[in-house]
């Protein structure tokens, strides 16, 4: 009797315990270019919720990105609200002013690409880890080439490519077979 469904010659618990174990470098070692794991492995997970194949690929990886690049678009142009006044130094209502204007405008733009409706988790995620990633500082300042918010973006556009990577390996890993 043939069937379709792959057979894991190395069980799945076993599979994500070495990736994990084999990203950890990658966190660790790097100095000011530690990858944020965190963002990786929320990318992985997408992977695998998305169907763990080079289909989900075609959905994370441009929808991830694109909303990663207008997010971090967004956090530039906080500097364009700077004329608005604050109730702190640290200009809360340029940063609130801008998030909502651009955050608005990159949803909107959804509906425009059946690839980011059907990539809606990543796109979100895009959104949710290129602010994470700029406002916890998680990034290397690239030696001050781009503005920090450009530099965020860049690097999470790479830190998820990384959790990709982290997909299709623990997949592979399983060295799974088709009976």
């Amino acid at each position: 009797m043939s069937t379709d469904s792959p057979v894991e010659r190395i069980p799945m618990w076993l599979a994500v315990a070495l990736t994990v174990v084999a990203s950890m470098p990658f966190g660790l070692w790097l100095g000011k270019y530690n990858f944020a794991l965190w963002c990786c492995f929320i990318v992985w997970a997408e992977y695998f919720a998305l169907g763990a194949s080079p289909a989900a690929l075609r959905l994370i990886v441009p929808s991830f990105s694109y909303s990663v690049v207008l997010t971090a678009l967004t956090l530039w142009a906080v500097q364009l609200f700077d004329f608005l006044p604050s109730l702190r130094a640290e200009g809360d209502l340029a940063v609130t002013a801008a998030l909502f204007a651009g955050i608005a405008l990159t949803v909107y733009t959804m509906r425009y690409s059946r690839i980011f409706q059907d990539g809606s988790l990543p796109f979100f995620n895009g959104i949710s880890m290129g602010l994470a990633i700029y406002f916890t500082g998680s990034f290397p300042d690239f030696g001050g080439v781009l503005p920090a918010a450009l530099a965020a973006g860049a690097w999470t556009v790479l830190m998820g490519l990384f959790g990709c990577v982290l997909g299709v390996f623990n997949v592979w890993i399983t060295f799974p077979r088709h009976r």
